[in-house]
């Protein structure tokens, strides 16, 4: 075959492949968000186990340690709060998105959507703005529970609900992105939830979700500073909680600066690990 018989075949595939359109894109990808809320809450074990799991931990925790009161008048119900919602937070992120991209590779969804005009960053917007939703909900289902049903105490001042509000915005997409390289870890979509669920239940036994972070070993509140559920939760209790308990963190202070740079550090760094292992299915391979 000589150069002049293959140029004609490079020019035609080169004009038949799509241009890219940031404004297509994000329209195809804001479609999507529908779609992928009604497939969410249409999976019952998947809202039983990502969106309702906290706060039924939560209200059990709450109920069974009800009598016991901490320092400085604050209640059980209110410090397991700010751990919980972190939790949450986790869950939406890296165990939401870790399981269902697993599957969807497994089951030849991502092999179809190879096939379709639907772009790589299409799907993600979709995905992420699935994510996004159903966290926000969860973490207002959680907050109204606590606060309606124990008497939790919320935030009392502006500064308060800002911590709130750039942890959750930091540590979603951290959690996201990871939850995106960690789908690459299953062989297969039937042991995603076998692998991926006692990962995130180690992160939050260690990261002082469901245990008072200051019992911890000091060897075991080192190594859960390496995750970012644990920086979550730190953030958080900065906002829920009196500043005299800041003494009872490893350093003896919320250190909200580190626990930023924390986060935005695992931004980065799931960013690139996502990037590396995530692999769009076409269907011609």
């Amino acid at each position: 075959m000589t150069t002049a018989d293959v140029a004609p075949i490079t020019s035609a595939r080169r004009d038949a492949l799509p241009v890219f359109s940031p404004t297509r894109t994000l329209r195809l990808g804001i479609r999507r968000i529908s779609l992928e809320l009604k497939t969410y809450f249409r999976a019952g074990d998947q809202v039983f186990f990502t969106f309702l799991f906290p706060t039924l931990i939560y209200s059990l925790f709450a109920a069974v340690f009800a009598d016991q009161d901490l320092p400085d008048g604050v209640s059980m119900a209110t410090y397991y709060l700010p751990g919980m919602i972190a939790g949450a937070i986790l869950l939406s992120g890296v165990q939401n998105l870790a399981s269902d991209i697993a599957v969807e590779k497994s089951d030849g969804t991502l092999k179809r959507l190879g096939g379709s005009p639907l772009s790589p960053l299409s799907y993600f917007v979709g995905k992420l703005g699935q994510v996004i939703v159903t966290s926000l909900l969860q973490i207002e289902l959680l907050v109204l529970v606590a606060v309606l049903v124990f008497d939790a105490q919320l935030p009392a001042t502006v500064e308060g609900w800002t911590t709130v509000a750039w942890v959750y915005v930091l540590g979603i997409a951290a959690c996201s992105f990871a939850g995106i390289a960690l789908s690459a870890v299953p062989r297969s979509g039937k042991t995603a939830s076998a692998v991926i669920i006692p990962i995130v239940l180690v992160l939050q036994f260690i990261s002082g979700v469901y245990l008072q972070f200051s019992m911890l070993p000091d060897w075991l509140q080192t190594a859960s500073g390496l995750f970012p559920v644990r920086w979550m939760a730190q953030g958080l209790r900065a906002a829920f909680l009196p500043e005299t308990w800041a003494t009872a963190e490893p350093s003896g202070s919320w250190d909200l600066p580190l626990v930023a740079l924390m986060l935005a550090g695992w931004i980065v760094l799931a960013l690139v690990l996502s990037r590396l292992t995530f692999r769009w299915i076409h269907k011609d391979r």
